[in-house]
């Protein structure tokens, strides 16, 4: 039979508690074990004297017995002098395995899509900005020069000359129908009508006027 000196977790959810106990190797983690020989308390503080507890005497006869530390407990013995731990170089233990270096590029291939749709509109908005700098601050072209002259010529000035030469050839305003005088309109109203006098000529089968 194998042995091993090992951890057995106990304790709540997120409060774990392990004993140290002595077992067969081919024993489940939590199952039955031979002797109990120390404890271990992951949430005490690593200087505390209470976070490793070891039972050396019975330790050392179960290694001189034959049993196998896990690598854990090594770290134990060695921090107490029992038995020394070999340094291990593990120069890959760091790397992420493929699935999770496919799950980083597939994030980083997000994120670089969304910040290209983000800065989109705003190189748009600086190349519409540009256009419109541009445009303002371009120089005139000739055929923009001449279509100016052009303009120019055919406005009139606008100043006193130009009222002035306004007034001089606008046609000399017709004098309205002049009302008659009110001496005027007396003495037509008193002259007898032309022709007024006179008597009119009998007419046939009408007496003849007498005289008085």
């Amino acid at each position: 039979m194998a042995l091993a000196i090992r951890l057995s977790r106990g304790g709540a959810k997120k409060r774990p508690y392990y004993r140290i106990v002595v077992t067969d190797s081919r024993s489940p983690r939590d199952g039955r074990f031979i002797e109990k020989v120390g404890t271990y308390n992951p949430l005490l503080a690593k200087d505390s004297p209470e976070r490793v507890k070891l039972d050396t005497d019975r330790i050392q006869h179960w290694l001189e017995v034959g049993a196998q530390p896990s690598d854990r407990v090594l770290r134990f013995l060695d921090s107490a002098g029992i038995r020394e731990r070999t340094a291990r170089s593990n120069p890959q233990k760091a790397e992420p395995g493929e699935k999770a270096k496919e799950r980083a590029e597939a994030r980083a291939t997000k994120e670089a899509e969304a910040a290209e749709a983000a800065a989109a509109p705003q190189e748009e908005a600086e190349a519409v900005v540009a256009a419109e700098v541009e445009a303002a601050t371009a120089e005139p072209t000739p055929e923009a020069e001449k279509v100016g002259d052009e303009v120019s010529e055919q406005t009139p000035p606008v100043g006193e000359d130009a009222v002035g030469e306004a007034a001089a050839e606008a046609p000399a305003e017709e004098p309205a129908n002049e009302q008659p005088d009110a001496t005027d309109v007396g003495e037509s109203a008193q002259a007898p009508a032309e022709g007024a006098n006179d008597v009119a000529p009998p007419t046939e089968g009408s007496p003849e006027p007498t005289q008085a």
